[in-house]
């Protein structure tokens, strides 16, 4: 007689059971070692941050000045040590120029806005009291239970931390005066690494193919297209981001002035200047106008309005016109992605470094994605 086939092992629906269960392992544990990955990446920005960011600033200058360099030598037929030798004479006069006429009344405004913090907020607890006398007991009431009284200390940790993230101390720069004085030495370094990196001829990927011949020729392209795609969105990305927050400084600058906000030169540079991490600027410049608006020695609802009107104008004028111009969908992403990146790579990357470098980061990784989903997970045709 015929053997009888043997039973399988395991049923089909057992079969697709095991199957969901290692795919859902290997899912799991991939998503591990890219955690992993970054946590240890953050270690080790956090570890040599004093070697990192001065080559990372000298090299996101030279990737926005090469074009500059490269018009000077053409156009004046300049050899390329001359054209950057010019170029720094041209921003020496720039900073001599700003420290004789923008920088006085800046230092002037930052060191009334410090001694005047107290009287805005005295002016502010009057009103409150004044206006809202019920909040102010209710507040109190509230702040003598323990438990409330513990949340409260538990949210000013929380901001406190998250404040630390936008603004990094003297402590972790290597505290007191000797994290002062590595600063400002790492600070003095970025020039000399700039002037080489622009002595550079050509494209900084151009030679890369050949620097990884241990690659087998399909991924040795990949990582090349990779790498190519981040230099570009990161030389892009800046440049559009500074031009960007040069052009809202000034408007807004010139808009707080006008309607008579004090400290609006001050107030506008800084916001300008913060538009580099997207939306900081925002967020901080609406913290900060409504109530030094309202506040101040003639302020009220009208020099309130006035303020916010000008930032909304201002705010309008870049989303419409500035930014589409400058920086067109070079990256991609949706405003909520924006947003969860910064927090993302800023916490992981423990400052201020990883929020400036968010979008680059996760512009980068999407085109991975794309490129890896096209290539490697594309459906098979019919």
């Amino acid at each position: 007689m015929p053997a009888e086939p043997a039973s399988p092992f395991l049923s089909p629906t057992q079969r697709r059971l095991a199957a969901f269960a290692l795919t859902f392992l290997s899912l799991l544990g991939i998503i591990a070692l890219l955690i992993g990955a970054v946590m240890m990446l953050g270690q080790l920005v956090g570890v040599f941050s004093g070697v990192i960011w001065p080559l990372a600033v000298a090299g996101v200058l030279a990737l926005i000045l090469r074009p500059v360099v490269e018009l000077a030598e053409q156009r004046l037929r300049l050899r390329r040590t001359s054209a950057v030798v010019l170029l720094y004479g041209i921003f020496a006069l720039c900073v001599g120029g700003a420290l004789v006429f923008i920088f006085p009344p800046v230092i002037e405004q930052a060191l009334a806005f410090i001694t005047n913090l107290s009287d805005y907020w005295a002016r502010a607890s009057v009103y409150v009291q004044d206006h809202y006398p019920q909040w102010m007991e209710f507040s109190k009431r509230q702040l003598a239970n323990p438990t409330i009284q513990k949340i409260a200390d538990s949210l000013s940790a929380e901001v406190t931390g998250v404040a630390a993230l936008a603004v990094p101390s003297l402590k972790a720069a290597g505290g007191g005066a000797l994290g002062v004085f590595a600063f400002f030495t790492h600070l003095a370094i970025v020039p000399v690494y700039l002037f080489f990196f622009l002595l550079a001829r050509g494209e900084p990927t151009r030679k890369l193919g050949d620097h990884l011949p241990f690659l087998n020729p399909d991924l040795r392209a990949d990582v090349v297209f990779l790498i190519r795609e981040f230099v570009i969105i990161i030389e892009s990305f800046f440049r559009g981001q500074m031009l960007i927050g040069f052009i809202l400084g000034v408007l807004l600058s010139i808009g707080f002035t006008l309607v008579g906000l004090k400290f609006g030169l001050l107030i506008g540079l800084v916001l300008g200047a913060l538009n580099i991490v997207p939306y900081l600027g925002t967020i901080i410049g609406l913290a900060t106008v409504i109530p030094l608006a309202f506040f101040q020695p003639g302020g009220g609802w009208q020099l309130l309005g006035l303020v916010l009107l000008v930032k909304t104008i201002v705010q309008l004028v870049e989303s419409w016109v500035i930014t589409p111009k400058v920086m067109g969908e070079r990256t991609g992403l949706h405003p909520v992605t924006i947003i969860v990146a910064i927090f993302f790579w800023g916490t992981a990357f423990g400052g201020v470094l990883g929020m400036l470098l968010a979008i680059p980061l996760t512009a980068f990784f999407v085109t991975a994605w794309r490129l890896a989903k096209q290539k490697y997970f594309a459906a098979p045709r019919v």
